[in-house]
Protein backbone atom coordinates (compact mmCIF):
# COMPACT_ATOMS: atom_id res chain seq x y z
CA UNK A 1 0.00 0.00 0.00
CA UNK A 2 1.21 3.52 -0.55
CA UNK A 3 3.00 5.08 2.21
CA UNK A 4 0.10 7.36 3.96
CA UNK A 5 2.60 10.39 3.77
CA UNK A 6 2.49 10.72 0.15
CA UNK A 7 -0.68 12.93 0.42
CA UNK A 8 -0.51 14.06 3.82
CA UNK A 9 0.11 17.99 3.15
CA UNK A 10 -0.94 20.20 0.02
CA UNK A 11 1.87 19.93 -2.46
CA UNK A 12 3.59 23.94 -2.66
CA UNK A 13 4.61 23.20 -6.32
CA UNK A 14 3.99 21.62 -9.62
CA UNK A 15 6.61 19.23 -9.93
CA UNK A 16 6.31 19.01 -5.93
CA UNK A 17 3.09 17.48 -7.10
CA UNK A 18 4.13 15.62 -9.92
CA UNK A 19 6.65 13.75 -7.58
CA UNK A 20 4.14 12.68 -4.88
CA UNK A 21 1.84 11.29 -8.13
CA UNK A 22 4.64 9.08 -9.21
CA UNK A 23 5.54 8.06 -6.07
CA UNK A 24 2.16 6.72 -5.28
CA UNK A 25 1.54 4.96 -9.06
CA UNK A 26 4.93 3.54 -8.22
CA UNK A 27 3.90 2.22 -4.73
CA UNK A 28 0.71 0.84 -6.03
CA UNK A 29 1.18 -0.01 -9.90
CA UNK A 30 0.15 -4.22 -9.49
CA UNK A 31 -3.15 -2.89 -7.65
CA UNK A 32 -3.69 0.04 -10.75
CA UNK A 33 -2.71 -2.00 -13.78
CA UNK A 34 -3.34 -5.61 -12.87
CA UNK A 35 -6.11 -5.28 -9.98
CA UNK A 36 -8.17 -2.68 -11.45
CA UNK A 37 -8.66 -4.13 -14.73
CA UNK A 38 -9.27 -7.82 -13.62
CA UNK A 39 -11.84 -6.97 -11.77
CA UNK A 40 -13.77 -4.71 -14.41
CA UNK A 41 -13.49 -7.38 -16.94
CA UNK A 42 -15.32 -9.40 -14.01
CA UNK A 43 -17.74 -6.80 -12.84
CA UNK A 44 -18.63 -6.06 -16.83
CA UNK A 45 -19.07 -9.40 -17.80
CA UNK A 46 -20.63 -10.17 -14.84
CA UNK A 47 -23.49 -6.98 -15.77
CA UNK A 48 -23.64 -8.16 -19.51
CA UNK A 49 -25.06 -11.51 -18.29
CA UNK A 50 -27.24 -9.51 -15.82
CA UNK A 51 -25.59 -11.30 -13.03
CA UNK A 52 -25.41 -8.07 -11.05
CA UNK A 53 -28.14 -6.72 -9.55
CA UNK A 54 -28.85 -2.68 -9.48
CA UNK A 55 -27.53 -0.46 -9.24
CA UNK A 56 -23.85 -2.27 -9.68
CA UNK A 57 -24.79 -3.43 -13.19
CA UNK A 58 -22.76 -1.07 -15.79
CA UNK A 59 -22.76 1.40 -12.83
CA UNK A 60 -21.60 4.72 -14.68
CA UNK A 61 -19.90 6.12 -12.15
CA UNK A 62 -17.83 2.58 -11.54
CA UNK A 63 -17.31 2.41 -14.95
CA UNK A 64 -15.87 6.02 -14.99
CA UNK A 65 -13.93 5.75 -11.65
CA UNK A 66 -12.85 2.25 -12.89
CA UNK A 67 -11.21 3.90 -15.84
CA UNK A 68 -9.98 7.20 -14.37
CA UNK A 69 -7.59 4.89 -12.14
CA UNK A 70 -6.15 2.71 -14.61
CA UNK A 71 -5.57 5.79 -17.07
CA UNK A 72 -3.53 7.52 -14.20
CA UNK A 73 -0.39 6.20 -14.89
CA UNK A 74 -0.98 7.60 -18.13
CA UNK A 75 -1.32 10.84 -17.17
CA UNK A 76 1.20 11.02 -14.21
CA UNK A 77 3.52 9.84 -17.25
CA UNK A 78 2.98 12.70 -19.49
CA UNK A 79 1.80 15.47 -17.32
CA UNK A 80 5.13 16.62 -16.60
CA UNK A 81 6.36 16.51 -20.29
CA UNK A 82 3.31 18.74 -21.20
CA UNK A 83 3.69 22.88 -21.76
CA UNK A 84 1.61 25.21 -23.24
CA UNK A 85 1.69 23.31 -26.60
CA UNK A 86 0.75 19.66 -25.76
CA UNK A 87 -2.10 21.55 -23.91
CA UNK A 88 -3.08 22.66 -26.52
CA UNK A 89 -3.32 19.87 -28.64
CA UNK A 90 -5.01 17.73 -25.72
CA UNK A 91 -8.04 20.06 -25.93
CA UNK A 92 -8.03 20.33 -29.76
CA UNK A 93 -8.49 16.92 -29.52
CA UNK A 94 -10.78 16.24 -26.88
CA UNK A 95 -13.18 18.70 -28.97
CA UNK A 96 -12.44 16.80 -31.95
CA UNK A 97 -13.42 13.41 -30.00
CA UNK A 98 -16.42 14.94 -29.45
CA UNK A 99 -17.35 16.43 -32.64
CA UNK A 100 -16.67 13.20 -34.53
CA UNK A 101 -18.16 11.26 -32.57
CA UNK A 102 -21.65 13.54 -32.38
CA UNK A 103 -21.33 13.42 -36.59
CA UNK A 104 -20.92 9.62 -35.89
CA UNK A 105 -23.84 9.16 -33.84
CA UNK A 106 -26.16 11.56 -35.20
CA UNK A 107 -25.31 10.49 -39.47
CA UNK A 108 -23.70 7.41 -39.49
CA UNK A 109 -20.60 8.91 -40.83
CA UNK A 110 -17.82 7.92 -40.62
CA UNK A 111 -17.70 4.69 -38.79
CA UNK A 112 -21.46 3.28 -39.79
CA UNK A 113 -24.64 3.69 -38.06
CA UNK A 114 -24.39 2.75 -34.28
CA UNK A 115 -25.61 4.11 -31.17
CA UNK A 116 -24.64 3.90 -27.06
CA UNK A 117 -26.74 1.35 -25.74
CA UNK A 118 -25.01 1.32 -21.73
CA UNK A 119 -25.14 4.76 -19.56
CA UNK A 120 -21.61 5.42 -19.71
CA UNK A 121 -22.01 8.86 -17.79
CA UNK A 122 -23.32 12.21 -17.99
CA UNK A 123 -23.80 13.23 -21.75
CA UNK A 124 -23.87 16.28 -24.23
CA UNK A 125 -25.93 15.47 -27.51
CA UNK A 126 -26.31 11.90 -26.40
CA UNK A 127 -22.53 11.49 -26.18
CA UNK A 128 -20.54 10.43 -23.00
CA UNK A 129 -19.00 13.81 -21.17
CA UNK A 130 -15.86 11.45 -19.96
CA UNK A 131 -15.67 10.34 -23.92
CA UNK A 132 -11.99 12.00 -23.93
CA UNK A 133 -11.03 9.50 -21.14
CA UNK A 134 -11.75 6.94 -22.89
CA UNK A 135 -10.51 7.82 -26.78
CA UNK A 136 -7.13 10.15 -26.37
CA UNK A 137 -5.41 7.44 -24.12
CA UNK A 138 -5.54 4.82 -26.72
CA UNK A 139 -4.11 7.38 -29.55
CA UNK A 140 -1.11 8.48 -26.80
CA UNK A 141 -0.39 4.50 -25.21
CA UNK A 142 -0.08 3.79 -29.20
CA UNK A 143 2.43 6.36 -29.86
CA UNK A 144 4.15 5.96 -26.56
CA UNK A 145 4.77 2.04 -27.39
CA UNK A 146 5.69 2.78 -30.56
CA UNK A 147 8.48 5.54 -30.28
CA UNK A 148 9.98 2.41 -27.57
CA UNK A 149 9.64 0.10 -30.27
CA UNK A 150 10.74 2.07 -33.65
CA UNK A 151 13.70 3.53 -31.89
CA UNK A 152 16.18 5.18 -34.25
CA UNK A 153 13.54 4.75 -37.22
CA UNK A 154 10.69 6.87 -35.13
CA UNK A 155 13.07 9.61 -36.16
CA UNK A 156 11.35 9.60 -39.65
CA UNK A 157 8.15 10.99 -39.97
CA UNK A 158 6.74 8.63 -42.90
CA UNK A 159 7.71 5.97 -40.52
CA UNK A 160 6.20 6.94 -37.19
CA UNK A 161 2.62 7.96 -38.33
CA UNK A 162 1.91 4.96 -40.20
CA UNK A 163 2.77 2.84 -37.71
CA UNK A 164 1.18 4.73 -35.05
CA UNK A 165 -2.01 4.53 -36.69
CA UNK A 166 -1.54 1.34 -37.10
CA UNK A 167 -1.46 0.49 -33.63
CA UNK A 168 -4.10 2.79 -32.88
CA UNK A 169 -6.47 0.81 -35.69
CA UNK A 170 -5.21 -2.25 -33.83
CA UNK A 171 -6.20 -1.24 -30.71
CA UNK A 172 -9.55 -0.76 -31.96
CA UNK A 173 -9.94 -4.06 -33.29
CA UNK A 174 -9.36 -5.10 -29.48
CA UNK A 175 -11.86 -2.65 -27.63
CA UNK A 176 -15.01 -2.41 -30.45
CA UNK A 177 -15.58 -6.09 -30.29
CA UNK A 178 -15.65 -6.06 -26.64
CA UNK A 179 -17.32 -3.10 -26.01
CA UNK A 180 -20.11 -4.83 -28.61
CA UNK A 181 -20.25 -7.79 -27.17
CA UNK A 182 -20.91 -5.81 -23.37
CA UNK A 183 -23.75 -3.84 -25.46
CA UNK A 184 -21.54 -0.27 -24.69
CA UNK A 185 -22.73 0.60 -28.08
CA UNK A 186 -24.88 -0.92 -30.54
CA UNK A 187 -24.47 -1.61 -35.19
CA UNK A 188 -28.14 -2.03 -35.90
CA UNK A 189 -27.15 -3.77 -39.27
CA UNK A 190 -24.16 -6.35 -37.06
CA UNK A 191 -20.92 -6.80 -38.82
CA UNK A 192 -18.22 -9.12 -40.21
CA UNK A 193 -15.71 -8.88 -37.20
CA UNK A 194 -17.82 -9.98 -33.73
CA UNK A 195 -20.41 -7.49 -34.62
CA UNK A 196 -18.47 -4.27 -35.45
CA UNK A 197 -18.63 -3.52 -39.07
CA UNK A 198 -15.77 -2.82 -41.50
CA UNK A 199 -17.31 0.70 -41.84
CA UNK A 200 -16.44 0.86 -38.31
CA UNK A 201 -12.60 0.15 -38.88
CA UNK A 202 -12.68 2.76 -42.22
CA UNK A 203 -13.68 5.89 -39.79
CA UNK A 204 -10.89 4.61 -37.59
CA UNK A 205 -8.46 5.35 -40.60
CA UNK A 206 -9.90 9.06 -40.66
CA UNK A 207 -10.27 9.90 -36.69
CA UNK A 208 -6.41 8.21 -35.62
CA UNK A 209 -5.09 9.50 -38.31
CA UNK A 210 -6.34 13.40 -37.31
CA UNK A 211 -5.75 12.72 -33.78
CA UNK A 212 -2.00 11.38 -34.27
CA UNK A 213 -1.34 13.65 -36.40
CA UNK A 214 -2.24 16.48 -33.58
CA UNK A 215 -0.88 14.42 -31.33
CA UNK A 216 2.92 14.50 -32.74
CA UNK A 217 2.45 18.53 -33.54
CA UNK A 218 1.89 19.39 -30.34
CA UNK A 219 4.58 17.03 -28.29
CA UNK A 220 7.74 16.84 -27.82
CA UNK A 221 8.97 13.80 -28.58
CA UNK A 222 12.65 14.13 -26.99
CA UNK A 223 10.79 15.23 -23.72
CA UNK A 224 8.66 12.03 -24.09
CA UNK A 225 11.53 9.57 -24.69
CA UNK A 226 13.37 11.39 -21.73
CA UNK A 227 10.27 10.66 -19.46
CA UNK A 228 10.19 7.20 -20.74
CA UNK A 229 13.79 6.34 -19.44
CA UNK A 230 12.80 7.55 -16.36
CA UNK A 231 9.51 6.66 -15.64
CA UNK A 232 8.75 3.02 -15.84
CA UNK A 233 5.01 2.83 -15.04
CA UNK A 234 4.30 5.09 -18.52
CA UNK A 235 2.88 2.13 -20.17
CA UNK A 236 0.99 0.75 -17.38
CA UNK A 237 -2.22 2.03 -18.89
CA UNK A 238 -1.28 -0.07 -22.22
CA UNK A 239 -1.26 -3.15 -19.56
CA UNK A 240 -4.96 -2.37 -18.25
CA UNK A 241 -5.88 -2.40 -21.80
CA UNK A 242 -4.23 -5.47 -22.31
CA UNK A 243 -5.54 -7.10 -19.84
CA UNK A 244 -9.37 -5.75 -19.26
CA UNK A 245 -10.24 -6.11 -22.94
CA UNK A 246 -8.74 -9.06 -23.72
CA UNK A 247 -10.00 -11.01 -21.13
CA UNK A 248 -13.36 -9.50 -22.13
CA UNK A 249 -13.10 -10.73 -25.70
CA UNK A 250 -11.56 -14.04 -24.46
CA UNK A 251 -14.83 -14.36 -22.39
CA UNK A 252 -17.48 -14.03 -25.17
CA UNK A 253 -15.25 -15.88 -27.99
CA UNK A 254 -13.63 -13.05 -30.06
CA UNK A 255 -10.69 -14.98 -30.37
CA UNK A 256 -9.36 -13.05 -33.23
CA UNK A 257 -9.09 -9.50 -30.85
CA UNK A 258 -7.64 -11.49 -28.21
CA UNK A 259 -4.68 -12.51 -30.92
CA UNK A 260 -4.65 -8.80 -31.34
CA UNK A 261 -4.91 -8.34 -27.47
CA UNK A 262 -1.64 -11.05 -27.15
CA UNK A 263 0.50 -8.96 -29.72
CA UNK A 264 -0.05 -5.66 -28.29
CA UNK A 265 1.18 -7.83 -24.73
CA UNK A 266 4.29 -8.94 -26.92
CA UNK A 267 5.16 -5.50 -27.85
CA UNK A 268 4.80 -4.35 -24.28
CA UNK A 269 7.05 -6.79 -23.13
CA UNK A 270 9.45 -6.28 -26.00
CA UNK A 271 9.83 -2.54 -24.54
CA UNK A 272 11.39 -4.48 -21.38
CA UNK A 273 9.75 -2.33 -18.21
CA UNK A 274 8.28 -4.40 -16.21
CA UNK A 275 11.05 -6.01 -14.77
CA UNK A 276 10.34 -3.67 -11.83
CA UNK A 277 7.34 -2.81 -9.86
CA UNK A 278 4.87 -4.74 -11.83
CA UNK A 279 5.92 -8.11 -13.09
CA UNK A 280 9.67 -9.27 -11.53
CA UNK A 281 10.25 -11.38 -14.40
CA UNK A 282 13.93 -11.35 -14.75
CA UNK A 283 14.46 -14.89 -16.31
CA UNK A 284 11.10 -13.76 -18.49
CA UNK A 285 12.99 -10.88 -20.21
CA UNK A 286 16.44 -12.60 -20.55
CA UNK A 287 14.91 -15.36 -22.98
CA UNK A 288 13.65 -12.83 -24.65
CA UNK A 289 16.48 -10.45 -25.15
CA UNK A 290 17.70 -13.44 -26.18
CA UNK A 291 15.77 -14.37 -29.09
Amino acid sequence: MADATVFDSVPETRQEAEARLDRFIRENRFTISVFFPLNGAVLLVASAMEWLPEPLAFNPLLVLVGTIVMRAPLVAGVVPTMGKKALTGVLALAGYAYAIEYVGVHTGWPYGQFYYDVELGPTVGDIPLALPVFFLPLVMNAYLLCLLLLGPRANRALVRLPVVIATVLLMDVVLDPGAVALGFWVYPGGGVFYGVPLSNYLGWVLSATVAVVVLDWAFDRGDLLARLSSCEFMLDDLVSFVILWGGINAWFGNWGAVVVAVALGVGLVRTERFDSGLFRMPALSAWWRSD
